[in-house]
C-alpha cells in the first residue's frame, strides 16, 4: 500500500469511517510515524497531539481499530480510514465521537455496504468482459442464462431452508448462508445485464417504505 500525503507541520487530518455501514467515527491526526505503524501492524496509530508522541488507538480500553483500507483525498491532505472497530469509538463508551452520550455503544448492522464491493466487481466485468472470467461468461449468456441462475438458486435457497425447518443443524444453516450468497450474487449479474444499477432496487424499496 503506498500513500503519500501532504504533511503540514508534520501532521496529517485523518478521518475513521465504519467499514460496515459508512459510519464516521472519529477525527484524529497522523504524522509519518503513525501511518506507517497502521499500515505495518493493521491496526490504527495516530499521533497525540497533547502528549506529543505515537499512540494505538485502544490501547488503553482495547477498542482497537482494524484497519481495511486507506484513501486520501484530491488534495492530498487528509486521509480516510475505513476500519473494523472491535468496540465503542469513543473514550465516553459511544459507537462514535460525533453521537450523543446516551447513545448505544454499538449498532447492529448486517454488512450491507460491502455489497457495494461486489457490485463494483461485476460492474467492471461486464465493462470489460475478461477471458476466463465467470461473471463474463455469465452475462454474454444474455437475459435467459442469467435469469436462469437466478432461478436454479432461488430454488436451492428453498431447499435449504426447508431442511433446515425439517431439523436444524449448524451445516444446514450453513447451506442457507451459501445459497443465499449464490442467489444475491446471481441477482446481481442480471441486473448488470439488464444494466440497471441497483440503486434503482433500492429507491423501490425506500418508496415502499414510504420514505
Amino acid at each position: 500500500m503506498t500513500v503519500a500525503p501532504r504533511y503540514d507541520d508534520g501532521l496529517v487530518p485523518a478521518i475513521v469511517q465504519d467499514a460496515a455501514d459508512g459510519r464516521v467515527l472519529m477525527l484524529a491526526f497522523m504524522d509519518e510515524e503513525a501511518l506507517y505503524a497502521t499500515i505495518e501492524t493493521g491496526e490504527v496509530h495516530f499521533h497525540s497531539r497533547s502528549r506529543g508522541k505515537l499512540w494505538k488507538k485502544g490501547e488503553t480500553s482495547g477498542n482497537v481499530l482494524r484497519l481495511v483500507s486507506i484513501a486520501e483525498d484530491c488534495d492530498q491532505d487528509a486521509l480516510l480510514l475505513t476500519v473494523n472497530p472491535t468496540g465503542p469509538t469513543c473514550h465516553r463508551g459511544t459507537r462514535s465521537c460525533f453521537d450523543a452520550e446516551d447513545a448505544p455503544a454499538e449498532r447492529a448492522t448486517q454488512g450491507f455496504a460491502w455489497l457495494e464491493s461486489l457490485w463494483s466487481t461485476i460492474d467492471e466485468r461486464a465493462s470489460t468482459r475478461p477471458a476466463g472470467s465467470y461473471t463474463a461468461e455469465l452475462l454474454e449468456g444474455g437475459v435467459d442464462r442469467a435469469g436462469r441462475k437466478v432461478t436454479e438458486e432461488a430454488t436451492e435457497v428453498l431447499m435449504a431452508a426447508k431442511d433446515d425447518a425439517a431439523a436444524s443443524t449448524p451445516a444446514r444453516r450453513s447451506a442457507i448462508a451459501a445459497e443465499s450468497a449464490d442467489l444475491l450474487y446471481h441477482l446481481l449479474v442480471l441486473l448488470a445485464e439488464r444494466n440497471m444499477p441497483p440503486s434503482e432496487v433500492v429507491a423501490e424499496l425506500r418508496r415502499r417504505h414510504g420514505e
